[in-house]
């Protein structure tokens, strides 16, 4: 966990493409998440779906859209 501004934040890095990103993230709220006390979505509503797949897979939105393309 770093601190940005007063407020928790942590570097997460895509597998793929190992691009960093930085989220605002509540040690607690992620604690609660990581021991299955609680949904991801429920517990970071203000993340975006990209940044939660992030945190859950370590998979960033460009690299997730790369390997599940939209069907025609």
């Amino acid at each position: 966990m770093i601190e940005l501004d007063g407020s928790e934040s942590m570097i997460f890095v895509c597998r793929s493409c190992n691009k960093e990103k930085t989220l605002p993230v509540d040690s607690e709220r992620y604690q609660k998440w990581r021991d299955g006390k609680g949904y991801i979505q429920n517990l970071f509503p203000e993340l975006s779906a990209d940044d939660r797949e992030l945190m859950l897979s370590g998979t960033c939105g460009d690299c997730f859209d790369n390997m599940f393309p939209e069907e025609d």
